[in-house]
């Protein structure tokens, strides 16, 4: 029997769905007078007092309604929405069973009960309830949304993908689905889609904090814009003062860029508020390390390792700090965990044979192969010959640039081109292993130098082309390093050893200095330098070794070109940046590595006119070649 227009529960009603909710509360109140126990208006006024937030008061009404009424689905929904707002999930997740048990194509309630389920730490079930949910309605963007972020921590990204363009395609602005899409094109590296994705959520809601700081995660680790990264976390942190993470990342965006003691400010903060915050605790000791405390650094490092012993990046972060200090047998020992960091983890080999670590020859042959860039591979293959004295037969597999020049090294057998199928051997070794095998300490680095030579002819052909350039000092440079843009870390630190055209105007004049460029790519320096540059002769460090072995003296930033004129035994002046590689130590100026080295070091970072005045001094008054 319809109910009269003017019933008060009618009345009630009509203005509870059209959100005046304080008329429907006092229409509600008059027809509970008439009938205390209508659980229909006790339901009603339920939803009334969850609208203006009295939960305790929406929760007993609704209890009420339920005792009276407990074969209706709606007031059973309408409860478990109550209780699960109040984080009473385990409760709300009886009374959304209940509803679908009641009416089994309720699309609303499998949709609340996938979000308790996924509260309760039920992932899987919960990803069924949406699958359910969006059997029945398709057209379901919340259920889209939800089901797409299941499949992102999945690694289904593909599928997250689809999902999250589903639910934007049906409810444009919807703010949550462009985040959510973003961060899955995040993880597949389309930088550009992923930064627009954050834009337009943020377009949609200015306010979605967890789209600013994940742009800023894009901006720095995709787009290399570190400055706008920062802005972004320095705007989350506007409107999340306590948000840690934000700090974290601004803290690491800050180191990145040089700002070791600003980025040491923001790690502090965030672990004031959260003492045990591994990402701050492991990028502080970072910090401390890139600021010469490495004492300190390693402090945090162990906080770190007490709670995730097994984690390959705090024991490689160990490394370098202990390397650092000169604290080499625990250093080496840490520095094996390389190859289970992300980094590396795809570039070990895997062999049949075991790693050498000191095993007597025997007749034996030991491969000794190259792992990283050209520098580490001409510091140590030092320990190529070192082996052969051992007994061992040793072949080497190194960079195909480097093959050449690595011939010339004493004692080896053989030196292979990296990929080359090789020949049977008994023993392997990485290269940066070879320390472990031999002990290496501070006191005993082999540094019998030369180690490495220049091939003969082709020094006397730079030797010819060379004598009738202007006299003088004859000063081989290198400003650059490989920008190396497959990590944002090691692009980061290539920022900050490399010198910028401007930097070097203060050499320009020197009468008593004839310049010669040994830069392969980077950007081109102009001719105020009397620069002469020939190094699109050099095909190989071969090349350059016979070029370098006519100059006499190299300046170089922390490069390879560095390490091989320090293996050829001539002159290296090193322009080293504030936060200095593990294996120039802190504070020194000559390296235990090579004898030739002088190093010119940062006093702070990025004060690189400090550096090139000192240089300058030195050249000025720099004896003249014989």
């Amino acid at each position: 029997m319809p109910l009269p227009p003017d019933d008060p529960f009618m009345l009630a009603l009509d203005a509870y769905q059209a959100k005046r909710f304080d008329e429907a509360a006092m229409h509600c109140q008059t027809a509970l007078q008439n009938k205390p126990d209508n659980p229909a208006c006790l339901h009603l006024m339920g939803a009334i007092e969850f609208c203006f937030g009295h939960r305790n008061e929406a929760e007993n009404l609704m209890r009420r309604s339920i005792t009276l009424k407990p074969g209706f689905a709606e007031i059973h929904y309408s409860f478990a929405q109550v209780l699960a707002a109040q984080g009473k999930n385990a409760e709300a997740l009886e009374h959304y069973k209940k509803t679908l048990e009641l009416k089994p194509d309720h699309a609303d309630a499998l949709f609340g009960m996938g979000n308790v389920l996924a509260l309760l730490g039920q992932r899987e079930n919960a990803a069924k309830a949406y699958e359910q949910t969006l059997k029945i309605r398709p057209e379901y963007p919340e259920a889209l949304n939800n089901l797409g972020v299941f499949r992102f921590e999945n690694g289904d990204f593909d599928e997250a993908i689809r999902l999250e363009q589903r639910a934007i395609d049906l409810r444009p602005q919807y703010a949550a689905a462009h985040n959510n899409l973003g961060n899955a094109y995040k993880e597949k590296k389309f930088w550009a889609k992923a930064i627009g994705c954050y834009r337009r959520a943020l377009a949609h809601k200015p306010d979605l904090f967890q789209a600013v700081n994940n742009m800023g995660l894009a901006l720095m680790y995709g787009a290399s814009d570190l400055p706008a990264a920062a802005s972004c976390f320095r705007q989350v942190l506007e409107q999340h003062p306590d948000n840690v993470a934000a700090m974290t990342h601004l803290g690491i965006t800050l180191c990145m860029e040089g700002n070791f003691a600003e980025g040491v400010a923001w790690y502090e903060k965030a672990l004031a508020l959260q003492p045990d915050y591994r990402d701050a605790l492991n990028n502080m000791g970072n910090a401390l390390r890139a600021l010469g405390r490495v004492e300190e650094a390693l402090s945090f490092y162990e906080r770190v390792k007490a709670t995730k012993p097994d984690d390959p990046e705090i024991h490689n972060n160990m490394a370098m700090a202990l390397l650092t200090a000169g604290r080499f047998l625990e250093g080496w020992s840490e520095y094996e965990w390389r190859w289970k960091t992300a980094q590396l983890a795809e570039a070990k080999r895997s062999f049949p044979q075991p790693q050498w670590r000191g095993e007597e020859a025997e007749g034996r042959t030991l491969l000794i192969h190259a792992e990283q860039g050209f520098g580490d591979t001409l510091q140590f293959c030092r320990y190529a010959p070192m082996a052969a004295k051992l007994g061992w037969k040793v072949i080497l597999e190194v960079q195909p640039e480097l093959v050449s020049l690595i011939n010339s090294l004493k004692g080896v057998d053989k030196v292979f081109p990296s990929g080359a199928i090789m020949p049977p051997f008994d023993f392997h070794c990485p290269m940066m292993s070879l320390p472990v095998a031999f002990k290496t300490q501070v006191d005993t680095i082999p540094a019998d130098i030369p180690y490495l030579f220049a091939d003969k002819k082709k020094t006397k052909a730079w030797r010819e082309r060379l004598s009738n350039d202007p006299k003088g000092l004859k000063a081989g440079l290198v400003w650059t390093g490989n920008p190396r843009l497959f990590s944002l870390d090691l692009a980061a630190a290539n920022v900050r050893r490399s010198l910028m055209p401007e930097s070097l105007a203060p050499l320009a004049g020197l009468k008593n200095v004839q310049f010669y460029s040994l830069q392969k790519g980077g950007f081109k320096l102009g001719t105020d330098l009397g620069l002469i540059d020939t190094m699109d002769e050099c095909k190989d460090f071969s090349d350059t070794a016979a070029l370098i072995a006519n100059l006499d003296l190299i300046i170089s930033v922390d490069t390879s070109v560095a390490h091989l004129a320090g293996a050829l035994g001539k002159p290296v002046w090193l322009l080293n940046r504030f936060d200095s590689c593990w294996r120039w130590f802190r504070e020194r100026e000559d390296s235990p590595w090579y004898p030739t080295m002088r190093i010119f070091r940062q006093p702070s970072s990025g004060d690189w006119a400090s550096v090139i005045e000192r240089v300058k001094d030195q050249l000025i008054t720099a004896p003249a070649p014989v």
